[in-house]
């Protein structure tokens, strides 16, 4: 079995480190490169200037401190690595992602929830399950 990209979605939960570390650990002994994958809010559409520029740099500014341990933790590791930050659902982000990308493997955290569908998932990780046509590993 070859995985050449792993994508591996976080959200800032402790559950999505500890997928990082998982990821990190298939990469050294996969030879792979990690695409780390954050999915912001949408931008609000309803704010005139400079209220929405302001939303929009806070909103990016939310992202990059989130990212920053993530990035740290892939860095001291040495393994290949990508950053991707985008915009929505992160459901349907990450089956995008898995297609345009062509990823081998998803490595993320399981977060409960208080719905019967998502008893023993998380809603996010719950719906990849169903959308990815790809081996979806989930870290608690």
């Amino acid at each position: 079995m070859k995985l050449k990209k792993i994508l591996n979605p976080v959200d800032g939960s402790e559950h999505s480190i500890r997928s990082t570390q998982y990821s990190v650990e298939l990469a050294k002994q996969f030879d792979s490169k990690i695409v780390l994958l954050h999915c912001h809010a949408t931008f609000p559409v309803v704010l005139a200037e400079p209220h929405f520029q302001n939303a929009i740099n806070k909103i990016l500014k939310n992202c990059d401190e989130l990212i920053k341990p993530y990035e740290d933790l892939l860095e001291e590791s040495g393994v290949e690595y990508e950053i991707r930050i985008l915009e929505g659902s992160p459901a349907m982000n990450i089956d995008t992602v898995v297609n345009v990308e062509k990823i081998d493997l998803i490595v993320m955290g399981s977060r409960g929830v208080g719905n019967l569908e998502g008893l023993f998932l998380g809603s996010v990780a719950h719906q990849v399950l169903h959308k990815v046509q790809c081996p979806v590993f989930i870290i608690k």
